[in-house]
């Protein structure tokens, strides 16, 4: 599985076979690499390149050491990928325009698949999240858990692992404008009563009208975000 790599710029090389080895699954998340010594013979280089590399895939967050016990993959296949992309997103209040603009495009999509691969336990499941969100909103509290819930087990639904880390990475970029934007009675009626219309759509199995819902969901929360000057921050 692993090879031997060129002298030159070594470690870059272990790094890119490792990232490869993580997002076709042959390394898979928990694994235990083998030990530096069997990896330098592996690689038919030093330790000392062997422990660069190591950092670097560290760094991004594709292992982790444990002290005493070694190391381990930390990502799933396509997370090494997915982070960074979500993560370049947010800077500014535009780079929140490109977000949403990437969500519409998106949730719209896993919405009309959740719908035609739901399951009878993924609609209980929606609706006891939208039950605690209902508890939430006429308690007074911000019902951003069960918000960010919803969407995610759309994604889940979807049978999708691509979309499911996307939207889990963009839905924790977003936290800090969700907080904001469902600070209002209104707000939280209106995303409570867009979660109840997707909901309905893929209740009936209509992957159009699920399609739909969320679009207008999605047009509702972006239109009230930045109309009344919401950055996020």
């Amino acid at each position: 599985m692993l090879r031997e790599v060129r002298k030159k710029r070594a470690h870059e090389d272990i790094v890119k076979q490792i990232r490869s080895l993580v997002e076709k699954g042959k390394l898979k998340q928990g694994e235990k690499l083998p030990p530096e010594r069997e990896l330098s013979e592996s690689f038919k280089v030093s330790r000392a390149t062997v422990r660069e590399a190591i950092f670097s895939l560290e760094a991004m967050k594709l292992l982790r050491r444990r002290q005493g016990d070694g190391t381990y993959i930390t990502a799933a296949p396509g997370e090494d990928l997915v982070k960074p992309l979500a993560l370049s997103l947010v800077h500014e209040k535009n780079d929140l325009i490109d977000i949403f603009s990437l969500r519409n495009l998106i949730e719209p999509e896993v919405a009309q698949l959740a719908s035609e691969n739901a399951r009878p336990e993924d609609i209980q499941k929606l609706k006891k999240i939208l039950r605690a969100q209902e508890k939430e909103v006429s308690l007074k509290k911000n019902p951003v858990r069960t918000d960010a819930e919803f969407h995610q087990t759309l994604a889940r639904m979807a049978r999708n692992r691509t979309f499911e880390r996307l939207l889990t990475a963009i839905m924790d970029l977003l936290q800090k404008t969700r907080e904001q934007y469902l600070q209002t009675e209104e707000r939280k009626q209106s995303s409570l009563l867009g979660h109840r219309e997707i909901l309905a759509a893929i209740q009936m199995g209509d992957g159009r009208k699920a399609r739909q819902a969320m679009r207008r969901h999605l047009i509702n929360v972006e239109g009230s975000l930045f109309k009344r000057g919401g950055k996020g921050r």
